[in-house]
């Protein structure tokens, strides 16, 4: 997969669709979760979840990195 350079649009896929199973109670406030320039961007409906998210952001990137098993996200935009 690393000869024909699929190996991290791969594994962004799999960050994307982990967010659910790292942020349950946040699903159904999830809009969109998408990955652009090593930055992970999710749009939260809900103020105060959106806050609280931001206050864990470090948190959360190392969550999901650990979940994919790779370094693919440096930071966490919550809008």
């Amino acid at each position: 997969m690393r000869e024909y350079s699929l190996e991290t649009p791969l594994l962004e896929r799999r960050l994307v669709a982990s967010w659910k199973d790292v942020m349950p109670a946040a699903t159904p406030y999830t809009e969109s979760v998408e990955i652009r320039n090593q930055t992970l961007w999710v749009k939260i409906s809900s103020p105060a979840l959106r806050n609280d998210l931001l206050m864990q952001r470090t948190k959360l990137v190392r969550l999901l990195n650990a979940k994919v098993g790779a370094n693919i996200i440096n930071d966490i935009h919550i809008f």
